[in-house]
Protein backbone atom coordinates (compact mmCIF):
# COMPACT_ATOMS: atom_id res chain seq x y z
CA UNK A 1 0.00 0.00 0.00
CA UNK A 2 1.34 3.17 -0.83
CA UNK A 3 2.12 6.50 1.74
CA UNK A 4 -0.76 8.57 0.03
CA UNK A 5 -3.48 5.54 0.58
CA UNK A 6 -2.43 4.44 3.99
CA UNK A 7 -3.34 8.44 4.67
CA UNK A 8 -6.36 8.04 3.01
CA UNK A 9 -7.11 5.20 4.93
CA UNK A 10 -6.55 6.89 8.17
CA UNK A 11 -8.57 9.55 7.63
CA UNK A 12 -11.28 8.10 6.92
CA UNK A 13 -10.96 5.72 9.71
CA UNK A 14 -11.30 8.78 12.10
CA UNK A 15 -13.25 10.95 9.81
CA UNK A 16 -16.04 10.16 12.52
CA UNK A 17 -16.57 12.42 15.76
CA UNK A 18 -14.07 11.78 18.18
CA UNK A 19 -16.67 12.82 21.03
CA UNK A 20 -19.09 10.96 22.55
CA UNK A 21 -22.50 10.60 21.45
CA UNK A 22 -25.19 12.40 22.94
CA UNK A 23 -27.01 8.90 24.08
CA UNK A 24 -24.20 7.50 25.34
CA UNK A 25 -23.54 10.58 28.01
CA UNK A 26 -27.06 10.49 28.81
CA UNK A 27 -27.08 6.69 29.83
CA UNK A 28 -24.05 7.62 31.66
CA UNK A 29 -25.94 10.68 33.16
CA UNK A 30 -29.08 8.36 34.23
CA UNK A 31 -27.01 5.78 35.07
CA UNK A 32 -23.89 5.39 35.95
CA UNK A 33 -22.95 2.44 37.32
CA UNK A 34 -24.44 0.75 34.39
CA UNK A 35 -21.81 1.28 32.10
CA UNK A 36 -19.04 -1.49 31.79
CA UNK A 37 -17.70 -0.37 28.41
CA UNK A 38 -18.36 1.90 25.33
CA UNK A 39 -17.05 1.69 21.56
CA UNK A 40 -18.11 2.92 18.37
CA UNK A 41 -17.62 1.34 14.46
CA UNK A 42 -18.79 3.21 11.34
CA UNK A 43 -21.45 5.22 13.15
CA UNK A 44 -22.66 2.12 14.92
CA UNK A 45 -22.63 2.40 19.11
CA UNK A 46 -22.29 -0.40 21.31
CA UNK A 47 -22.96 0.23 25.12
CA UNK A 48 -21.98 -2.85 27.37
CA UNK A 49 -24.01 -2.91 30.25
CA UNK A 50 -24.59 -4.80 33.46
CA UNK A 51 -27.41 -7.05 33.00
CA UNK A 52 -29.76 -5.86 35.79
CA UNK A 53 -29.67 -2.37 34.12
CA UNK A 54 -31.63 -3.57 30.82
CA UNK A 55 -34.93 -2.36 31.68
CA UNK A 56 -34.37 0.90 32.95
CA UNK A 57 -32.05 2.10 30.42
CA UNK A 58 -33.91 0.32 27.38
CA UNK A 59 -36.81 2.54 28.58
CA UNK A 60 -35.03 5.69 28.90
CA UNK A 61 -33.57 4.98 25.06
CA UNK A 62 -37.65 4.22 24.15
CA UNK A 63 -38.77 7.37 26.07
CA UNK A 64 -35.93 10.36 25.67
CA UNK A 65 -36.71 12.77 23.72
CA UNK A 66 -33.07 13.10 22.72
CA UNK A 67 -33.12 9.26 21.70
CA UNK A 68 -36.62 8.08 20.41
CA UNK A 69 -35.53 4.30 19.91
CA UNK A 70 -38.86 3.17 18.98
CA UNK A 71 -37.66 0.36 17.07
CA UNK A 72 -36.71 -2.54 18.51
CA UNK A 73 -34.80 -4.51 15.66
CA UNK A 74 -33.24 -7.83 16.59
CA UNK A 75 -31.95 -9.51 19.51
CA UNK A 76 -29.38 -12.75 19.65
CA UNK A 77 -27.11 -14.17 21.93
CA UNK A 78 -23.23 -15.45 21.78
CA UNK A 79 -21.60 -18.35 23.52
CA UNK A 80 -17.98 -17.29 24.19
CA UNK A 81 -17.21 -21.25 25.50
CA UNK A 82 -13.84 -21.64 23.79
CA UNK A 83 -13.60 -18.93 22.04
CA UNK A 84 -10.38 -16.99 22.75
CA UNK A 85 -11.04 -12.59 21.77
CA UNK A 86 -9.29 -9.60 22.40
CA UNK A 87 -12.24 -8.55 24.01
CA UNK A 88 -11.68 -9.56 27.66
CA UNK A 89 -15.08 -11.64 27.82
CA UNK A 90 -15.32 -12.88 31.35
CA UNK A 91 -18.74 -14.53 31.08
CA UNK A 92 -19.39 -17.17 29.20
CA UNK A 93 -22.93 -15.87 27.70
CA UNK A 94 -23.69 -12.10 25.84
CA UNK A 95 -27.47 -10.65 24.83
CA UNK A 96 -27.20 -8.49 22.00
CA UNK A 97 -29.87 -5.90 21.58
CA UNK A 98 -29.98 -3.74 18.31
CA UNK A 99 -31.93 -0.51 18.53
CA UNK A 100 -33.10 1.78 16.02
CA UNK A 101 -34.42 5.21 16.13
CA UNK A 102 -35.83 6.18 13.06
CA UNK A 103 -37.20 9.64 13.92
CA UNK A 104 -33.27 10.65 15.32
CA UNK A 105 -31.72 8.24 12.12
CA UNK A 106 -29.48 6.22 14.54
CA UNK A 107 -29.09 2.84 15.67
CA UNK A 108 -27.40 1.14 19.04
CA UNK A 109 -26.31 -1.97 20.01
CA UNK A 110 -26.97 -3.00 23.51
CA UNK A 111 -24.63 -5.87 25.21
CA UNK A 112 -25.15 -7.64 28.63
CA UNK A 113 -22.85 -10.26 29.08
CA UNK A 114 -24.64 -13.26 31.29
CA UNK A 115 -22.70 -15.89 33.51
CA UNK A 116 -23.24 -19.25 33.03
CA UNK A 117 -23.85 -20.40 36.88
CA UNK A 118 -26.84 -17.50 36.59
CA UNK A 119 -28.02 -17.74 33.09
CA UNK A 120 -30.77 -15.14 33.28
CA UNK A 121 -31.45 -11.30 32.40
CA UNK A 122 -34.59 -9.08 32.84
CA UNK A 123 -37.11 -9.17 30.16
CA UNK A 124 -38.14 -6.47 28.22
CA UNK A 125 -41.05 -7.62 26.44
CA UNK A 126 -43.43 -4.92 27.89
CA UNK A 127 -41.66 -2.21 26.24
CA UNK A 128 -41.17 -3.62 22.53
CA UNK A 129 -44.14 -6.19 22.02
CA UNK A 130 -41.93 -8.41 19.20
CA UNK A 131 -38.75 -9.02 22.17
CA UNK A 132 -41.49 -11.53 23.16
CA UNK A 133 -40.56 -13.99 20.41
CA UNK A 134 -36.52 -13.20 20.42
CA UNK A 135 -36.45 -13.98 24.07
CA UNK A 136 -38.12 -17.57 23.82
CA UNK A 137 -35.33 -18.03 20.91
CA UNK A 138 -32.72 -17.21 23.39
CA UNK A 139 -34.25 -18.78 25.98
CA UNK A 140 -34.75 -22.07 23.46
CA UNK A 141 -31.43 -21.86 21.75
CA UNK A 142 -29.38 -20.40 24.53
CA UNK A 143 -30.84 -21.45 27.73
CA UNK A 144 -31.06 -17.98 28.67
CA UNK A 145 -34.03 -17.58 31.13
CA UNK A 146 -35.77 -14.28 30.75
CA UNK A 147 -36.93 -12.88 34.23
CA UNK A 148 -40.51 -11.92 34.26
CA UNK A 149 -41.61 -13.39 30.56
CA UNK A 150 -44.80 -14.40 30.09
CA UNK A 151 -44.67 -17.50 28.01
CA UNK A 152 -40.84 -18.61 28.14
CA UNK A 153 -41.62 -21.46 26.42
CA UNK A 154 -40.03 -23.54 23.38
CA UNK A 155 -40.28 -21.47 20.29
CA UNK A 156 -37.85 -23.39 17.58
CA UNK A 157 -37.91 -27.34 18.89
CA UNK A 158 -40.31 -29.19 20.23
CA UNK A 159 -40.96 -29.23 24.27
CA UNK A 160 -39.30 -32.79 24.53
CA UNK A 161 -35.87 -31.80 22.77
CA UNK A 162 -33.12 -31.84 25.36
CA UNK A 163 -30.66 -29.27 25.66
CA UNK A 164 -29.75 -25.98 23.89
CA UNK A 165 -28.33 -26.52 20.33
CA UNK A 166 -26.93 -23.49 19.67
CA UNK A 167 -24.26 -23.73 22.68
CA UNK A 168 -20.43 -24.75 22.12
CA UNK A 169 -21.10 -27.45 24.29
CA UNK A 170 -24.05 -29.07 22.73
CA UNK A 171 -22.64 -32.40 21.40
CA UNK A 172 -22.62 -32.59 17.63
CA UNK A 173 -24.04 -36.09 17.44
CA UNK A 174 -26.41 -35.69 19.99
CA UNK A 175 -30.22 -37.76 19.27
CA UNK A 176 -32.92 -36.99 20.72
CA UNK A 177 -36.22 -38.68 21.54
CA UNK A 178 -38.58 -39.58 18.18
CA UNK A 179 -41.86 -38.56 19.16
CA UNK A 180 -45.32 -40.07 17.74
CA UNK A 181 -46.93 -37.76 15.00
CA UNK A 182 -50.06 -36.51 15.80
CA UNK A 183 -52.81 -36.32 13.33
CA UNK A 184 -53.84 -32.51 13.02
CA UNK A 185 -57.19 -31.77 11.98
CA UNK A 186 -57.45 -29.07 8.77
CA UNK A 187 -59.61 -26.07 9.39
CA UNK A 188 -59.04 -25.29 5.43
CA UNK A 189 -58.96 -27.90 2.87
CA UNK A 190 -58.38 -24.97 0.54
CA UNK A 191 -59.48 -26.37 -3.13
CA UNK A 192 -58.77 -29.98 -2.78
CA UNK A 193 -60.80 -32.51 -3.79
CA UNK A 194 -61.50 -36.20 -1.67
Amino acid sequence: MSEESSESVESIETSEPAETSAVINLVRQEHPAAILSTHRHRSDETLVLKREFIQPICRLLRDHPDCQFEMFVDMTAVDYLLVETNLQQTERFEVVYHLRSLSKDHRIRLKCPVPENDCQIPSIHLLWHAVNWYERECYDMYGIHFEGHPNLNRILMYEQFQGHPLRKDYPMDKQQPLLELNDVEERYHYGRFE
